[in-house]
């Protein structure tokens, strides 16, 4: 690859799997929630949130952007002045998720007021091995196939390995993840397929199925043996602090089974190379038995 390459990632986690990649040199232009590894902090933010979530809880955030996807006014915004100056000959963006990021419209709309020429690659994933397949693409298009190739190998192995101890139980306890609290809706896409990988059997929510709103009377009747709380955006202590605003509930005087809390932001919402701690992490929630707690104490804890 150029070493000139210059690169603009509008989604976390290609910011996160190009500097897996060693290309964090080459990164010039990043979002707003662009926040790992530490060492892209300086780096020029292109994008911003039309909502201000700063003190909203859930409920509050959702009501939010259901106003703003049904007004049409849109989530987030491109500050095209910066996108300008960036001056990216390749921009990583995603059409697979509305309330994620920037839409793939607003990128074409920005990118034809660009000078020069770009390549744009957007990525959709609804499962792991799609999400494997980014970290290809991005290699061959910045031609460190063989780092993508490593890095894909190794994710594989680790995958594998949690999937042979975990298979060493004959238990498989149903599991509920939770994307979001309220109202609940239910992990989607890879999320299912983590939980089935950690020796558990998804409550509900379909391999590859978007996550979806559902009434808290139908994650009762699932019979969850285990919840876990892994909400979009949010990282461990800010999950736990909402979970305390909800305990109250009748739901959650009814449950009986064991609640766990993770950081969904870095381990679950974001199809990158973190998705692979999100599977051991569930590991260790899943068959504690089997599985040697090995990961950050801020990456989960277990809340009943």
């Amino acid at each position: 690859m150029s070493t000139t390459m210059r690169i603009c990632s509008l989604l976390p986690s290609t910011t996160e799997i190009v500097c897996a990649l060693g290309l964090k040199e080459n990164l010039v232009g990043i979002t707003h929630e662009c926040d790992y590894p530490q060492e892209i902090s300086e780096i020029q933010v292109v994008t911003k949130s039309l909502i201000d979530h700063s003190g909203s809880n859930s409920q509050e955030i959702n009501r939010h952007i259901s106003e703003a996807l049904h007004s049409g006014s849109g989530i987030y915004a491109i500050d095209n002045e910066s996108l300008e100056f960036t001056n990216p000959d390749l921009i990583l963006t995603q059409e697979l998720c509305e309330v994620c990021a920037v839409s793939y419209s607003q990128v074409e709309e920005s990118v034809r007021a660009l000078s020069g020429h770009q390549t744009v690659l957007s990525f959709e994933p609804s499962n792991i091995e799609g999400i494997l397949d980014s970290i290809i693409r991005i290699g061959k298009q910045t031609s460190t196939e063989a780092n993508a190739k490593a890095l894909v190998s190794e994710a594989h192995e680790r995958i594998n390995a949690v999937r042979s101890k975990s298979s060493d139980s004959l238990r498989k306890p149903r599991v509920l993840g939770l994307e979001w609290l309220e109202p609940p809706f239910i992990g989607g896409h890879w999320v299912p397929e983590m939980i089935e990988i950690a020796g558990g059997s998804p409550a509900l929510g379909e391999k590859e199925a978007p996550s979806r709103e559902i009434p808290w009377e139908q994650a009762l009747a699932s019979s969850p043996e285990i919840i876990v709380l892994m909400v979009c955006g949010f990282d461990l202590k800010r999950t736990v602090e909402e979970f305390n605003l909800l305990s109250d509930s009748e739901f959650w005087k009814q449950y009986s089974g064991e609640i766990y809390a993770v950081d969904g932001s870095a381990y679950f919402s974001r199809p990158g190379p973190r998705i692979i701690d999100g599977i051991e992490i569930l590991g260790e929630i899943i068959h504690p038995g089997i599985f040697q707690r090995k990961t950050e104490p801020n990456a989960w804890m277990k809340i009943n």
